[in-house]
């Protein structure tokens, strides 16, 4: 076969389309270019990919070939992007995907160090939830991951910091109230005051009341900085650790209860890759535990 990426890509801009004067419009082609390149992928194959000429049914062929020249352009077009990076910064790029509060706390202080030796690399940051990190060190997508994972859970990758989860509230409200009334003995069951702000931190609390709420939130959000907005304004309260709350401004507060005392853990992980490329092997090195 002699199929082209073109053919695959005027394939897949077809089939989400539905018609050829749609796709062209997509492709800046004429209809009867678009039909043409359709007719060549066919003729490669030796047989019709859509159930009829309107090419708004794909043929169970169709199906198939759509699902590998999604993939074959998928490939292509992050190729291109990765030389896009080493073009733009010819000394190396590091992509990063970091939860929120390591992105917040944490990846600051490590990139002003790390540029005070490699000021010339571009720094990619992806600001992700630990299941996240995980899927783009998976896919190629990043060249270093930092996830939150619970002290005891089987190891994955190094662990670099560690700290308490607590309850971070609104200055002067309900749960704030409740917890300066429990003299300093409070426990999960103070977030019952107020609605959950749920987020992925929350799972880490081995609590039956925090999975009662956790169930029954409406309000769900995976960044450090929308969730203490929400917490301010008075849309309810939620868990975050101390270190992802420290250097907020006023008008939030936060405490660690007891009952059970949660820590949290930041663990970086990368590819699985014989050797990383100098300057991802320097930011690698940086990530120390502290």
């Amino acid at each position: 076969m002699h199929i082209k990426l073109e053919m695959l890509r005027t394939f897949c801009v077809v089939a989400d389309r539905g018609t050829l004067s749609g796709a062209a419009k997509v492709l800046r082609r004429t209809p009867s270019a678009v039909s043409m390149v359709l007719s060549q992928l066919e003729e490669e194959i030796g047989a019709p990919l859509f159930e009829t000429d309107r090419k708004s049914r794909l043929t169970p062929l169709g199906l198939l070939v759509l699902e590998e020249s999604q993939r074959a352009t998928d490939v292509f077009d992050k190729s291109l992007e990765a030389i896009g990076r080493h073009a733009i910064s010819l000394v190396g790029t590091v992509r990063i995907a970091a939860v929120p509060s390591a992105a917040v706390a944490l990846l600051p202080e490590v990139v002003n160090r790390f540029r005070a030796s490699h000021p010339d690399v571009r720094i990619e940051i992806s600001d992700v939830d630990s299941a996240a990190v995980r899927r783009r060190i998976l896919r190629d997508e990043a060249d270093i991951g930092i996830l939150s994972a619970q002290p005891g859970d089987p190891q994955e990758g190094e662990q670099i910091f560690s700290d308490d989860l607590g309850i971070v509230c609104a200055a002067g409200g309900p749960v704030h109230s409740a917890h300066l009334q429990s003299e300093g003995k409070s426990d999960w069951s103070l977030l019952r005051h107020e609605p959950l702000v749920a987020n992925p931190l929350c799972r880490l609390v081995d609590a039956p009341v925090v999975r009662e709420l956790l169930a029954t939130s409406t309000l769900e959000a995976r960044n450090t900085t929308a969730i203490l907005s929400f917490v301010r304004r008075g849309l309810g309260a939620s868990i975050l650790p101390f270190d992802a709350v420290r250097d907020q401004p006023d008008g939030v507060e936060f405490f660690v209860p007891s009952d059970p005392l949660t820590r949290r853990e930041l663990r970086k992980i990368k590819q699985n890759k014989e050797r990383m490329s100098a300057p991802v092997a320097a930011f690698w090195a940086l990530l120390k535990t502290s």
